[in-house]
């Protein structure tokens, strides 16, 4: 698999999240912490989803333990701010993308029962390629979360 889009999406996403002064959600939404941590589980499960494909296992991905508060809580209690929790978020998304950089056409097309769910609503719930969860990473998953730490750069007074 080819994550160059993957590893720039992430570069923007951190980039963004190195905004100083980042406020909460005016709807109630995530904060920076919050998003990252959430990137750090779903990361983490994908990696784990793509190394099960390639022990021979046929794993399934559910998003729901990556959404459940007390989960990203945990995660952001375990980071020494801010900026720790980006060093993993980098150090867990080069993780994952040297994973996928080795998968071969075989592995990467290994369908995935995959459980998505967003703001409470059900995305998806069918197997998917492998590739195609990767690449929804690149495609559509790290781009939101960029957009909603952009998003909270406006919700600090000042900024617009």
């Amino acid at each position: 698999m080819d994550t160059t889009a993957l590893r720039r999406a992430y570069d923007r996403l951190l980039d963004a999240a190195a905004t100083p002064g980042l406020g909460d959600a005016d709807d109630g939404g995530w904060n920076a912490d919050q998003i990252l941590a959430h990137l750090l589980s779903v990361d983490a499960s994908i990696a784990a989803v793509a190394l099960s494909v390639v022990a021979g296992s046929r794993p399934t991905f559910d998003n729901r333990v990556s959404l459940d508060t007390w989960n990203l809580d945990r995660i952001i209690t375990e980071h020494a701010g801010r900026a720790d929790l980006s060093d993993h978020v980098r150090s867990q998304a080069t993780v994952l993308c040297d994973i996928a950089d080795r998968l071969d056409e075989k592995a990467a097309s290994v369908p995935v029962p995959s459980l998505l769910l967003s703001n409470g609503v059900l995305v998806l719930d069918q197997p998917i390629p492998l590739a195609r969860l990767v690449d929804g990473l690149a495609e559509d998953h790290v781009p939101v979360h960029t957009r909603q730490l952009l998003d909270l750069r406006a919700a600090v007074p000042g900024h617009a």
